[in-house]
């Protein structure tokens, strides 16, 4: 873990959402450098299933060597932001870094968002994190290094991140597009605005509420998300800003190799957090061994494989791609592909997109295949879970093909469909 250089020494840092989870944690860091810490949040009374309120962070914030001023701020309400920033200067004489970390979630789809859920995402995330920046801006100008420092994502524009909840990833990425905007906005005046977020799911109290005792074990501590901002928050604000950074690559540019500490159970996968590509090949991989890998060929044929994972990357795709198979996607393409596949997982596979509700599977296609694609394993499944664009592995050599390049489009155009529900 990241070792306290006393860097955050006298300086203010006002955190929103700070009386639990990952906002808490960074406090704490921050604390143990003998920082002054805003907790700036709602919880001034207890919750009946989330412990802690903003005087119980104040008492573990000053255990660790802070300054700790608990504020009950609402990040909605103007005058409640306006009244915590004075006090805080009031209090401190200064504010030198903001953290936006409070936030709203609802993983539901456009029918089953109310308006009024849709309002409070977009209110805490995106207007939350407008306003507090914008108010303590003032203050940041005349601060030492100062920060802005946003827990929000890359902003990754797959529709993979849209289709299942897109008020929420909408409200989200407003959080993304203050970080760069403001980024420019503030560079010349030396204020540094930033992005952090998870490469893994992150433990904390709701967590452990919503997702139960194995989703837990794929978590990481909130410990990597603290030290991860502390590496950034003590960085020059007039040359590091700008930046979507993630967690442990924060850590490895430190020099960071083992991050067995920060696993909730280091014998456990590590489930990638939401709206990074890694999510994807995790939930392939889950699949594949939850359910088996069963590949049927034309007529319903089915082909007997190992029921896990130990089919190869190229298999597992297949697998995937027979369960998207209609007779919808037929009448759009209408081809039949043919995969010529080199490297580690040597083989014929093809993909019938032309004939009845399609098909695919290991060997030559039952007619004559459009376009025959020829690439190596690794390409392959690169190709097919996001990370290599086809265009880009033909121009650069490492795909060939040879047949109709119209219906070569047409597949590319049907990959990029399946990735948003891979």
């Amino acid at each position: 873990m990241i070792t306290n250089t006393g860097k955050l020494a006298g300086r203010t840092l006002f955190i929103t959402g700070a009386s639990r989870g990952i906002g808490k944690v960074i406090a704490l860091k921050a604390a143990r450098d003998g920082a002054n810490i805003v907790i700036a949040a709602k919880t001034a009374e207890p919750h009946p299933k989330l412990p802690g309120t903003i005087y119980t962070a104040a008492k573990e914030i000053e255990a660790a060597g802070g300054q700790a001023l608990p504020c009950v701020v609402d990040v909605r309400d103007e005058n409640s932001v306006g009244n915590a920033v004075d006090n805080a200067v009031k209090q401190f004489g200064s504010l030198d870094v903001v953290i936006n970390n409070a936030s709203a979630i609802s993983l539901t789809g456009t029918r089953e968002t109310p308006m009024k859920r849709y309002d409070l995402m977009h209110q805490i995330n995106t207007r939350g994190t407008y306003l507090v920046s914008k108010m303590c801006v003032p203050h940041l100008l005349k601060g030492t290094n100062p920060h802005i420092l946003n827990i929000s994502p890359p902003l990754n524009m797959r529709p993979r991140w849209f289709r299942d909840h897109v008020a929420y990833t909408m409200a989200k990425y407003g959080m993304s597009m203050c970080v760069l905007g403001m980024a420019e906005e503030f560079k010349a005046e030396g204020i540094a605005c930033n992005a952090l977020w998870p490469r893994t799911a992150i433990i904390t109290v709701a967590m452990e509420m919503l997702g139960g005792k194995e989703v837990d074990k794929q978590c990481r501590k909130p410990e990597i998300m603290a030290d991860a901002a502390y590496v950034m928050l003590c960085k020059d604000s007039r040359s590091y800003t700008g930046n979507f950074a993630v967690d442990d690559d924060v850590l490895k540019a430190e020099g960071i190799t083992d991050f067995t500490s920060y696993a909730v159970d280091p014998n456990t996968p590590l489930m990638p957090d939401f709206f990074l590509d890694e999510f994807d090949e995790f939930q392939i991989k889950k699949q594949i061994e939850d359910h088996g890998v069963k590949m049927k060929f034309q007529g319903g044929k089915e082909v007997k494989s190992e029921s896990d994972a130990s089919g190869g990357k190229v298999q597992q795709v297949f697998h995937m791609i027979e369960g998207f198979l209609s007779a919808d996607v037929v009448g759009k393409i209408n081809a039949v592909y043919s995969f010529e596949v080199t490297g580690d997982e040597p083989g014929a596979w093809y993909l019938d997109l032309k004939n009845g509700s399609g098909a695919c599977g290991q060997g030559d296609p039952p007619t004559a295949a459009d376009v025959k694609f020829t690439l190596n394993s690794d390409n392959f499944y690169k190709m097919f879970t996001g990370s290599l664009k086809p265009t880009n592995a033909f121009m650069t050599g490492k795909m060939k093909l040879s047949g109709d390049m119209g219906k070569a489009m047409k597949l590319e155009s049907l990959m990029s469909k399946l990735k948003t529900k891979m």
